[in-house]
């Protein structure tokens, strides 16, 4: 991995937690810098788990693939998460602030499909490994329970947005490749976000 590579993975990780941290203080109690910096910790922990690896999983499956693969940081896309986390007053992340280009002739639409699935699963073994922490560890309480908690649920909407069939997202890609994949997925990663205290329970109760 070149510099400017782990640049651009850096900038995206900063500024992606900036917007989740941001709605998560006004969840929690609406203000205080204290509290912005404790949520920023919780946040940076769970963006640097979910994006940072979900990145990488595109990045070597495609090197498996013989392709050559990089991130780079989409300015827009990071300029757009900040602004949309502040104008909707924290109601609304836009989680795109970049891709890994993969350069190479023969890549096929099926490895093509799987190198673009290989990140939003690896959101959800990402979530599937602190949900067993979380069912080891019971009772977790405090920052830990928190950090925990905000892992999962951060992995279970990269993994559920990344999913749309919206070009140039994952699910496009999977979709033209395999439905059956794409729907099995996306149904997952949506489930685990639009019922998420069931998700967490499930993993609480084992």
């Amino acid at each position: 991995m070149n510099k400017r590579e782990m640049n651009d993975l850096f900038i995206s990780w900063l500024t992606i937690s900036l917007a989740f941290a941001w709605i998560g203080t006004r969840i929690l109690s609406q203000g205080g810098l204290q509290e912005f910096v404790v949520q920023f910790l919780v946040v940076s922990i769970a963006v640097g788990t979910g994006f940072v690896l979900h990145e990488l999983a595109h990045k070597y499956v495609a090197i498996h693939f013989g392709a050559h693969a990089e991130f780079r940081a989409w300015k827009d896309g990071l300029i757009l998460a900040v602004v949309l986390a502040l104008i909707s007053n924290g109601e609304f992340v836009f989680a795109a602030p970049g891709a890994v280009y993969v350069l190479g002739n023969r890549i096929s639409v099926r490895q093509n499909g799987i190198i673009s699935l290989a990140g939003p699963v690896t959101n959800l073994l990402i979530v599937l490994f602190f949900g067993l922490l979380l069912s080891a560890l019971r009772p977790p309480q405090g920052f830990l329970l928190t950090t925990i908690l905000t892992v999962m649920h951060i992995n279970f909407f990269l993994a559920a947005f990344n999913m749309l069939p919206i070009f140039p997202l994952d699910g496009s890609k999977v979709f033209a490749w395999s439905k059956g994949a794409w729907l099995a997925t996306t149904l997952i990663a949506a489930a685990g976000v639009f019922f998420f205290p069931v998700a967490a329970g499930i993993f609480y109760a084992l």
